[in-house]
């Protein structure tokens, strides 16, 4: 099937439809900003017949109860349903004319419809309609006309697709149907026949596709706190369900009801080891209809399975006319399509033959709810193609008079209660305080209905004698009669399918976490479902068991969080007490392309037995669904594969929060039985949340560092400080050991005043432990567990949550950092969000604490080493190159040191903390392997990538000694002082006693050597002065070769720093760049940089009358001297060559010459700034002279 041209086709189709359907609205008047009167007679000059007329006051009065846009939509998607359909049918040669609509015999875009106009036989096509429009050669109009006649002649033997287009939606059929590139055209053209063989694919894609784009506009507006209303759940919600998961779900559900009370069946249904094998390697029989995907029992206990076999012969005097099965959010109808392929098989096993099967199945068996209608057409007509494939004359099927008497299934739109008229109610109850009551509860249950959809309960109600009073007023002349079975009847239908019980039950539901609900339906879970409120489906889950049978099955495809997170455990609770899980499978992270959430499949039967169930668990199989299908089959052939599992529910209990972890071995178990859960040995905290950290929290190199305080002890410190900042840990990327440590928060009295208004502002009870020592880690992480020593004097926020241990911090991080920890914490939470409950609930063992300790130590000084060689710590003190040079001057001909030399012994320390980290980290490993006796499940190895201190990277190094060099030259460095010269308060001249800063804190990046202190000679001087006389050449080619540019040394420098050297910064900096450069513009007109700690409010005054004056001058006077060079060249190619030059130039001066008009705006101010306010606010008020940041 070609998934790639039905999307294409889908998704312009939908927007072409809408323009198509609003262009013939709007030649009857109706635009969504006005509309003419509904009563005229005539619109735009055309006088209107007695139908257009009934039909445009109809479409008006939806337009005023839905609105314009809504409308449109629902009228394009039915033609689009249509034309899908009646593409369907005409391919497989289901049309009863048998006369093709939109192609001839060839599949020619030549509707055999037209040519076979005169003497087609269609229920009410008028001939002489047909003869006048063929004679005047209104091609057009005949063809919308057999259109439309076609769909009205198959509404008797399809109604549920093919309303009688009586309505306002005939009157928007669009024009143009015939033309090359109309939508019926491009269906023909785009989609290859043979993909329409098949109903349940084709129209599934086709419906998922349609809806793509406006799924895109509803996830875009939620961004913007837009909340999905009833009228986009299906488009938010809907997922067309891979084929074999569907296969899986009805097998192991319906499959294992039939076959657990007709043991026999097994052998016509069930496939022989042989053909399992066949199927798995991928040699399959298109007529094989065997169950693949049914998963055989566990095995049991003796006095399990005896209760088991007992359960079993209640199945056994069950007929396939009693099983009842539904979809309750079937969507386009693939799962009911599967149920019904199973039915077919459940009753020829029994005997029946397939016309018999059809019709029982469809009256008996099958049920589908869906709150879109248009889904719910599409899977009533995929389970009626369905009855069509079995029983070749199923739609001609004949009553005893002759009338079309074709069964129709029970599959319906959840319809609202909403606008039913009083009278038709009055009248239908006719006075009967039975059938009043019965009304009464069904219209009230089913007001809103839509918001809600199947999760709705309505109580059993006397059905028989509400259908029984349909019959007598259907006999009756009344003009209610109409409204009642219109209106009324499809309430009822709906009501029935959602009180009664079925034996099985299998959907994939609507995937909504609260937060994105609109109120209605977030207060109706919440009172209905309060234990299961964290999301739609989970409350799917929860009405799915109610809608069963005590004795019946359940299949479902759902997000697996349910599994693991603790918002989830009471409906976990709920499953291992009220049901038995019978399979599961669990997919591998982004298996599922089609959603953004993780997937899990599982069936449940409706009891509690404690049993053993299967589970797969596919999580470490990348490459999508089929890799996951064949590692399915793979585990159903060889239950020894490494990724089948056998467990009971009851073994759950044993871990904290109960999470259904399947996999979990016997070892696992016994350190939860002898361990000491981190929750009683610790205290773990979530953090804080300030209310709004853009307030609150700024990067530590943001505000003047004297007014950060670094000192405290504890919280009881926080009085006696001067500081209005202190550290704050937000989490950050995946790291061990230490690091991670860049923010600081506004907390003086002033802060806390402030914060305490905010209404987001939570300390979740972590007060008592701000500022103490403790063990931190990210609550998201994108790889895996890293947790890091947080040494005193650091406040913590929700993302940064904390331990603090009460009996040795080392000993728990050594723990929490090893394989073993990361092991128990993919049973707790393989999500990737590690929650503080998570933490709480592992189990440690003590053993071996001195080494553990002494690793832990080693492992920590090693990494806050790494952490500290880079500026943007704040225990930075100089970089590795010019320590080289202090740290080994046996090594160095001072004068004359070589940075090559330095780079190597510095990259020789990063080698050897790697390493030294990497066998230290494995030592650990083996060392918890050994406590938690995990020898045979696991390996102490580390990966390279899971070390996370840096090795040497030439580039990057390089690249951070020229943004060091730059510190030296704004006076933050000194390559003598360790640490911070100067970031704020007073400037210390006795700090710099061998490289000056800049005296005027701005540095200008010229696109020619026009100034003395320009960038590129201030650092060639820089190199000059650190490093000798002896090595500058070999240095900055060092350095250019590094930079990886073309040309000279000092060329390849002078590139970097007018094209690149900001944009490093900038990412260096975490986009709140200390360093700010002034940009005319793409020219390279002006550039220059200054040190936002040196701000003044006469800086912006300087540059302009020191910097870009001076350099409009120049350039005023390069281009008088290129002008006169260009006047006086003897030669083509120098008069070409000097030409270019000064276009270049006047380029640059142009821009120039506007961007001083700029400056000036702002000199004139003299703006002071607070760095408080942090670097975004600050840098929006100069934006318009200043670099973009990116």
């Amino acid at each position: 099937m070609d998934k790639t041209a039905i999307k294409k086709y889908a998704v312009w189709a939908r927007k072409e439809l809408i323009s198509r359907v609003a262009q013939k609205a709007q030649q009857y008047g109706i635009m969504e900003t006005e509309m003419v009167d509904a009563g005229a007679d005539s619109v735009n000059g055309k006088v209107l017949s007695a139908e257009e007329m009934q039909q445009r006051r109809a479409l008006i009065a939806q337009i005023n109860e839905k609105g314009y846009q809504q409308v449109m939509e629902e009228v394009a998607y039915t033609w689009f349903n249509r034309f899908s359909a009646l593409r369907f049918m005409e391919v497989n040669g289901y049309l009863p004319s048998h006369v093709r609509v939109f192609t001839d015999e060839n599949n020619a875009f030549k509707p055999q419809i037209l040519a076979e106009a005169l003497h087609l036989e269609l229920d009410k096509l008028d001939k002489d309609k047909v003869y006048a429009l063929k004679e005047t050669e209104q091609t057009e109009e005949l063809y919308k006309y057999l259109l439309i006649v076609q769909c009205n002649a198959l509404n008797s033997i399809l109604p549920g697709m093919f309303q009688t287009i009586a309505d306002y939606t005939e009157l928007l059929l669009p024009d143009n149907l015939l033309r090359e590139g109309s939508v019926i055209e491009q269906m023909i053209s785009q989609i290859p026949e043979d993909n329409w063989q098949d109903a349940v694919q084709i129209i599934g894609w086709l419906y998922q596709y349609y809806n793509s784009e406006k799924k895109d506009d509803v996830f875009a507006a939620l961004k913007k706190n837009v909340k999905i209303t009833k009228e986009n759940i299906p488009a938010a919600t809907q997922l067309f369900t891979p084929d074999w998961i569907v296969r899986y779900m009805v097998e192991n559900s319906l499959g294992r009801l039939w076959v657990e009370g007709h043991p026999d069946a097994k052998a016509q249904l069930l496939p022989t080891p042989e053909e399992q094998a066949a199927y798995t390697a991928g040699n399959r029989d298109p007529e094989d209809t065997k169950w693949h995907y049914y998963l055989e029992e566990a095995q049991q206990e003796p006095q399990v399975q005896a209760q088991l076999s007992e359960i079993s012969k209640q199945y056994a005097d069950l007929t396939p006319e009693q099983i009842k099965v539904i979809d309750p959010c079937c969507g386009s109808g693939h799962i009911l399509a599967y149920l019904f392929d199973v039915l077919m098989q459940i009753y020829e096993n029994y005997g029946y033959t397939p016309r018999d099967a059809v019709a029982s199945i469809l009256q008996n068996n099958l049920y589908g709810l869906d709150i879109d209608d248009r889904a719910a057409q599409l899977a009533y007509f995929a389970v009626m193609m369905k009855a069509v494939r079995y029983d070749k004359r199923f739609l001609k099927r004949k009553d005893e008079d002759g009338e079309p008497d074709v069964p129709q299934p029970h599959v319906y739109a959840i319809e609202e209660s909403n606008r039913i008229e009083k009278p038709d109610v009055e009248y239908f109850c006719n006075g009967k305080p039975s059938l009043t009551d019965a009304m009464h509860t069904i219209l009230t249950q089913l007001y809103d209905a839509k918001e809600y959809g199947s999760i709705l309960t309505i109580p059993p109600q006397d059905w028989d004698a509400l259908y029984a009073r349909f019959d007598e007023v259907a006999d009756e002349s009344s003009f209610h009669r109409e409204s009642i079975r219109k209106n009324l009847l499809p309430l009822v239908q709906v009501a029935q399918t959602l009180a009664q019980k079925y034996d099985v039950v299998v959907t994939n539901p609507p995937y909504m976490g609260a937060s994105n609900m609109n109120p209605k339906l977030n207060e109706f879970i919440k009172q209905n479902y309060t234990d299961y409120k964290s999301d739609f489906f989970s409350a799917f889950i929860v009405k799915c068991s109610s809608m069963a049978k005590p004795e019946g099955y359940c299949g479902l495809f759902t997000p697996y969080v349910w599994m693991f997170i603790q918002s989830y455990e009471k409906l976990r609770q709920y499953l291992y007490q009220q049901a038995t899980l019978e399979t599961l499978i669990q997919f591998e992270y982004s298996a599922f392309e089609e959603a953004t959430v993780p997937v899990c499949t599982f069936t449940f039967s409706n009891r509690y037995v404690n049993k053993k169930g299967c589970y797969l668990r596919l999580v470490d199989f990348r490459g999508g669904m089929e890799v996951q299908r064949q590692k399915m089959l793979e585990a159903m052939t060889n239950h020894d594969c490494g990724f089948y599992y056998e467990q009971s529910t009851d073994n759950f209990a044993k871990i904290p929060g109960s999470p259904v972890a399947y996999w979990t071995s016997e070892k696992i178990l016994l350190a939860y039985e002898n361990g000491t859960l981190l929750n009683d040995c610790s205290d773990v905290k979530i953090g804080m949340g300030t209310g709004k950290n853009e307030i609150f929290v700024r990067e530590w190199w943001e505000v003047f560092h004297n007014k950060i305080d670094f000192s405290l002890n504890s919280i009881n410190d926080l009085e006696k400080s001067s500081g209005k900042y202190f550290p704050y840990n937000k989490g950050g990327e995946f790291r061990l050991w230490y690091g991670n440590l860049q923010e600081v928060l506004w907390f003086d009295a002033k802060g806390r005043q402030y914060m305490n208004t905010m209404s987001g502002h939570r300390e979740n009870g972590a007060h008592d432990f701000y500022c103490k020592e403790g063990l931190t880690w990210s609550f998201i992480s994108s790889s895996k567990f890293g947790v890091r020593y947080l040494p005193t004097g650091c406040f913590f926020d929700v993302a940064g949550s904390t331990l603090f241990s009460k009996k040795d911090n080392l000993y728990t991080l050594g723990f929490l950092s090893s394989c073993v920890c990361f092991e128990i914490l993919g049973i707790l939470n393989p999500t990737l969000n590690y929650q503080a409950g998570n933490i709480k609930s592992l189990p440690l063992l003590i053993d071996k604490v001195e080494n553990v300790d002494n690793l832990v130590e080693e492992n920590i000084r090693t990494s806050k080493t790494d952490w500290d060689s880079f500026e943007t710590s704040w225990d930075f003190t100089r970089h590795p190159f010019i320590k080289a040079i202090t740290k080994y001057p046996n090594m160095m001909d001072i004068g004359n040191i070589y940075l090559a030399e330095c780079y190597d012994i510095w990259a020789g320390e990063c080698e050897e903390r790697f390493e030294k980290l990497k066998a230290n980290e494995e030592e650990l490993n083996r060392i918890f392997i050994d406590i938690y006796g995990l020898q045979d499940e696991l390996t102490p190895e580390v990966e390279d990538k899971d070390v996370t201190v840096r090795k040497a990277d030439l580039g990057r190094d390089v690249r951070s000694f020229i943004s060091y060099a730059v510190g030296c030259m704004f006076g933050r460095y000194s390559p003598t002082f360790d640490g911070l010269a100067y970031a704020g308060g007073t400037w210390d001249d006795s700090k710099y006693n061998i490289y000056k800063p800049d005296a005027d804190g701005i540095i200008p990046i010229c696109d020619d050597e026009y100034f003395e202190d320009d960038m590129v000679g201030r650092f060639v001087e820089f190199v000059r002065v650190v490093y000798g006389d002896g090595s500058l050449e070999d240095n900055l080619r060092f350095i250019a070769n590094a930079l990886g540019g073309k040309g000279q040394p000092k060329e390849v420098i002078h590139n970097y720093f007018l094209n690149d050297f900001y944009a490093d910064h900038c990412k260096i900096y975490q986009k709140r760049p200390i360093y700010w450069l002034f940009d005319s513009g793409k020219k390279n007109g002006f550039k220059c940089l200054i040190y936002l700690h040196r701000y003044q409010p006469d800086t912006i005054a300087r540059i302009r009358t020191d910097y870009v004056h001076e350099q409009q001058a120049r350039y005023r006077t390069a281009i008088e001297g290129l002008e006169k060079q260009v006047a006086a060249a003897t030669s083509t190619s120098e008069r070409v060559k000097l030409t270019k030059q000064l276009n270049k130039v006047q380029a640059q001066d142009t821009e120039l010459h506007q961007y001083e008009e700029k400056v000036h705006a702002l000199a004139d101010q003299m703006i002071k700034i607070d760095l408080d306010d942090g670097v975004k606010h600050n840098y929006e008020i100069f934006k318009d002279v200043l670099a973009k940041i990116k």
